[in-house]
């Protein structure tokens, strides 16, 4: 249970919203989809006629917020930055790692993952180095065309990136040699989706690479501070991941040839979800049991959901400030416990960032102070807005409930929630809209006449229509927007205070995957009813800046293709309640793991790494011993 005496900076206040604001209309959204050649031909005649980018952002419904009923007199609110005070600054930097993260699940484990618990052991035991583990990662990736397709989670493998890649995996290597290892992390693999800095990579963020462009010659000066933390504590930066192009919807489609789409290995006639896919898939695939993403509507949670792994969705600039009013940088993981381990080492304070500097460290939950008689632990359940999910979805989500309640004692409470279809719809809106300033900038000089062609030209079909009908919205709907923040947040705020430690729980999507169709992987696809519904319950974190987690809760039969497809569930929490969040996730993989019918799920092509670098370190030993024996004759 959450402390009940927390401090905040920029908090929006406990209100209630008005009646009139919880009623949920929902509504069938009517975006003309396009795919193929007819999204080709689109995207090159829109721009050329006045009038149809407005036309499309009219269709949209993006301002149907003006009719939003109790807006009147709402100060506008641009930022869900709320900073959760420490009582004692300074005191603690991250919460150390109980010796139940260094426990490695059991062999026998339905669908076991691998986690830093195993690499750690295997390191400490000698039977493998870092370096070995890092040349398995690398065989993994195969051939794009070979039928383990691993690579195509990944970008920018040159000689030089693994160079340096080999040079970390030495020096983890003569760490462990020595006895000396810097922590958990020490030789663990990690992955970091495009859009995320670091020092000599260009973040290309899933885009075809242009050089005559200048944006894709400039290289990141620095790296950003969470995989910078990772790195320091002994995490080997294996490469740069592939993504959904600039983040702009959630398939994890990209039409790039030089990328390709990453595959969903539990079904590969499936996305695997963005626009984190690279990161999805890899971790599902096993290549990795660590990634670093970034969420703007899911795009942390949703590959989660999709790959049937973990992905966090922190506090508003919890780990880092991607100058935006929704983009946080997220933690994505094989298991809920690497997931708790990227998150407390990213997330320590940065002295260099005034604002994220000043941020509590999360704790975990307080024990009850009489275990005989705990305080009660509750679940907000917005029923009207569940009922949204597909029935198969509301199956895999009424059941991980029905244990929540029965088994480990959550008290159920029905909760509504303000402008839940106007305040996704201006979600997207300001999504849209942010993209084309970053569009701008990546062009050229934001703001000067003729950048916005320029900026368009750099992107996808899909993406042309995206980001020519984001640059429609006008001011006044964009206040309107942020009066409808300012609205949601303040009554979130009014339910955790009426129910301290309250966990507003969800499915992650409301359906089971996103079906590849055919001509998409070759000119792209641009279906917003169908984006729009996939962020039906992951926008609400991004727009208030609440901590949301995703989980694997179940597996459902596909409609094409071949295996189950996995159903994610996501609690969303307090603003710097993280921990709370992350033991709660904890908590669920025990679910999966040991009540859920048959277990975790495990794909069938997944890649065993740490068996490829044993077989490595084996046939090194055999070559050696091979050698000696030459030399003795």
């Amino acid at each position: 249970m959450a402390s009940k005496n927390k401090r905040f900076v920029n908090h929006p206040g406990c209100r209630k919203a008005p009646k009139e604001a919880l009623e949920y209309r929902h509504e069938e959204d009517k975006n003309p989809p396009l795919n193929g050649w007819p999204l080709v031909i689109a995207s090159a005649i829109v721009p050329r006629i006045p009038g149809l980018y407005k036309l499309l952002w009219n269709n949209a419904k993006f301002g149907q917020v003006r009719s939003a009923p109790g807006l009147q007199g709402v100060a506008p609110r641009f930022q869900p930055n709320v900073i959760p005070l420490a009582e004692h600054p300074g005191s603690v930097s991250m919460i150390p790692f109980g010796p139940e993260f260094y426990s490695q699940q059991p062999a026998d484990l339905a669908g076991r993952f691998y986690s830093a618990a195993d690499y750690h052991a295997l390191y400490r035991s000698g039977k493998v180095t870092p370096l070995q583990v890092v040349e398995a990662v690398f065989r993994s990736l195969g051939d794009k065309s070979s039928d383990h397709r691993h690579g195509t989670a990944w970008i920018g493998f040159d000689s030089q990136h693994r160079e340096r890649v080999i040079a970390a995996a030495v020096l983890s290597t003569e760490r462990w040699a020595q006895g000396k290892p810097l922590g958990i992390m020490d030789g663990v693999p990690f992955g970091v989706k495009a859009d995320v800095d670091v020092h000599l990579y260009v973040s290309t963020m899933g885009m075809r690479v242009d050089m005559s462009k200048e944006y894709f010659k400039k290289h990141a000066e620095g790296t950003c501070w969470p995989v910078a933390k990772l790195v320091e504590a002994g995490g080997i930066f294996v490469g740069k991941m592939n993504q959904h192009e600039i983040g702009m919807d959630t398939t994890g489609c990209n039409v790039q040839p030089s990328t390709g789409t990453p595959i969903n290995w539990y079904n590969e006639s499936y996305y695997p979800g963005g626009s984190s896919s690279g990161a999805g898939s890899a971790l599902c695939g096993g290549v990795v049991p660590i990634a670093i993403g970034t969420d703007a509507g899911g795009s942390c949670r949703i590959p989660a959901s999709f790959c049937g792994v973990y992905g966090l969705k922190p506090t508003h600039n919890r780990l880092c400030d991607r100058a935006s009013s929704v983009c946080v940088v997220g933690p994505m993981a094989a298991t809920a416990a690497d997931l708790t381990i990227a998150y407390r080492i990213a997330a320590q304070p940065n002295p260099g960032d005034p604002a994220q500097n000043v941020l509590a460290v999360s704790t975990p939950p307080e024990p009850p102070s009489d275990p005989a008689n705990p305080p009660p632990r509750y679940i907000g359940i917005c029923r009207e807005w569940i009922e949204a999910a597909d029935p198969e979805v509301r199956a895999i989500f009424d059941a991980s409930l029905d244990d929540l309640v029965q088994r480990c004692g959550y008290t159920r409470v029905t909760i509504h929630l303000p402008y839940l279809r106007e305040a996704q719809l201006a979600h997207s809106a300001i999504c849209l809209t942010e993209a084309v300033v970053e569009a701008e900038d990546r062009a050229g000089s934001g703001g000067v006449a003729g950048v916005l062609s320029k900026a368009l030209d750099m992107l996808n079909a899909a993406n042309r229509m995206l980001v020519g009908t984001g640059a429609q919205t006008p001011a006044r709907d964009y206040i309107r927007y942020a009066q409808l923040r300012q609205v949601v947040m303040a009554h979130l705020g009014f339910l955790f205070k009426e129910h301290p430690g309250l966990i507003i729980l969800t499915p992650t999507t409301p359906m089971a995957g996103w079906p590849r169709a055919e001509g998409d992987q070759r000119y792209g696809c641009f279906d917003g009813n169908r984006c729009l519904r996939n962020m039906t319950y992951a926008w609400l974190a991004n727009m208030s800046g609440c901590p949301a987690v995703s989980m694997p809760a179940g597996y459902v039969e596909p409609k094409q293709g071949e295996g189950m497809l996995p159903v994610g569930l996501m609690a969303l929490g307090e603003w710097g309640e993280e921990e709370q969040l992350l033991s709660f996730a904890r908590e669920r993989e025990e679910y999966l793991n040991h009540y859920y019918p048959g277990g975790r799920r495990r794909p069938e092509k997944w890649a065993d790494v740490i068996k490829l670098a044993e077989e490595r370190e084996k046939n090194g030993r055999e070559e050696a011993e091979g050698v000696q024996d030459a030399s003795e004759d």
